[in-house]
């Protein structure tokens, strides 16, 4: 080890607050599952009782939002607490072996609690880059195992939507088969193998599920539970509960262990429901919320989010301020000890707010745009007010029309953004477009 390494091992370790054990942490990033899709969420057909089971035993909550509404974006702003822009990754990163992504220089969560002590692990989708630099074990990973493109079929391995031959299944930057085996089964053994192994220390374990993201592929079991389900609810509804068996696994893996009250656990979904024709038109839900993946509507970045930590945290309860993924970065390290980062992150803390409903949201606005190009759609938020630009409405759920190119929604008078109120203050839609061109500049700045 290197004398400057050590150094600043030394000094973030000395960021750690003293305690007997600092709380493992895992991490559950799960892949287009919709708004409303876990029964404690408002489902009212589908098996969910391990994500239910982590709301009754922790916070969830309502009011929370994906920094992008779609896939690779999402996942750099969840594991550097930055806004995508900022973490320099707007869109979708290519599946293709050799494309690079995410740049190194970007400091990820593994990297601040790899240096406060932690083993940590990536298991399941990357997605963030897939060369030797960008792949996770240079992203402050000590292990790796999983997929480094966006979607993989479950059995053979290879890359789901074209080819050719394009297998992509990897540890620790090696190329490894599993044929025939499922790999949402395999992510389950392979994190409870880090577990074992690394069960005398503190662990950060990012679980990257890359379910129910496409392709629809359920067990047997859940198959026959919902046959009498229709298309495509019936497709989607199977891999809910397959997913929601395979979290369920893990965590009995850390209550055999005796960890669980030294665990936290978070949970969230990576953006909104799919409806592309790769799941058969669709099979998610928002609820009442307009939007699907892609879209900066609500249904396209609110997201289920839950975080349970039994003893140290609430239990049982809602938190209907607003919070995003990219505050469990600040917030996290907070409850594991870590008191100080240094680099700029977008993330605020939002510790207060879980232990209190009275709490207020850190968030006075909020900014979204996703993809490049000369007019990508962005979404910039204050109070219960958020205009758009440029808006996309993947759900389909009425049109959009010239007049709609700024669209202005109030979430607390109308939440399924049905109506576009910019005609009718025009003095908010000038404040918010001036929000969104001063953020624009920033990002850009930085």
């Amino acid at each position: 080890m290197n004398k400057l390494l050590f150094a600043l091992l030394l000094s973030v370790a000395s960021l750690v607050t003293a305690q007997a054990r600092q709380p493992n942490v895992i991490l559950i990033y799960t892949d287009d599952q919709g708004t409303i899709d876990v029964n404690c969420y408002g489902a009212k057909d589908l098996a969910t009782p391990h994500m239910d089971g982590l709301a009754a035993r922790g916070v969830k909550f309502t009011q929370f939002y994906s920094a992008a509404p779609v896939c690779s974006p999402s996942r750099a702003a969840v594991i550097t607490g930055r806004y995508p822009q900022r973490a320099q990754i707007p869109g979708n990163v290519s599946s293709h072996h050799g494309h690079a992504g995410m740049p190194a220089s970007q400091i990820t969560m593994a990297e601040i609690f790899k240096a406060a002590g932690y083993k940590t692990a990536h298991i399941g989708k990357w997605h963030l880059g897939y060369d030797e630099a960008t792949m996770p074990n240079n992203q402050g990973f000590d292990y790796s195992f999983g997929h480094m493109g966006g979607c993989i079929d479950n059995y053979s391995h290879f890359f789901y939507w074209n080819g050719p031959n394009r297998h992509d299944l990897w540890r620790n930057g090696n190329e490894i088969w599993r044929d025939g085996r499922y790999f949402p089964q395999l992510m389950v053994d392979e994190a409870s193998s880090f577990i074992e192994t690394n069960q005398e220390r503190p662990f950060f374990i990012y679980f990257a599920m890359n379910i129910p993201h496409y392709p629809l592929q359920g067990t047997e079991k859940w198959r026959q539970h919902y046959q009498s389900l229709e298309a495509p609810r019936r497709m989607y509804a199977t891999l809910i509960s397959t997913m929601d068996e395979m979290i369920g696994k893990l965590i009995a893996k850390i209550e055999t262990l005796g960890l669980r009250e030294d665990t936290i656990i978070v949970f969230q979904s990576d953006h909104g429901h799919s409806q592309e024709e790769r799941t058969f038109g669709g099979g998610g839900s928002a609820g009442i919320y307009r939007g699907a993946k892609f879209s900066l509507f609500e249904g396209g970045i609110r997201v289920p989010a839950i975080i349970s930590w039994p003893g140290q945290l609430p239990e049982g309860e809602s938190r209907d301020q607003l919070a995003t993924a990219v505050d469990w970065f600040p917030t996290i390290a907070e409850l594991a000890g870590i008191k100080k980062i240094e680099h700029r992150i977008d993330g605020k803390n939002i510790t207060d707010l879980i232990h209190s409903s009275e709490a207020r949201s850190p968030h006075k606005v909020f900014h979204w745009q996703t993809g490049g190009g000369n007019n990508p759609p962005w979404a910039v938020r204050k109070g219960d007010w958020k205009l758009m630009g440029n808006p996309r409405d993947t759900s389909k759920k009425a049109p959009l029309t010239a007049d709609d190119k700024l669209f202005l929604a109030n979430l607390s008078k109308d939440p399924t953004e049905m109506k576009n109120f910019a005609k009718d203050h025009p003095e908010l839609v000038t404040e918010l477009l001036q929000l969104h061109q001063q953020w624009v500049r920033d990002v850009k700045e930085q």
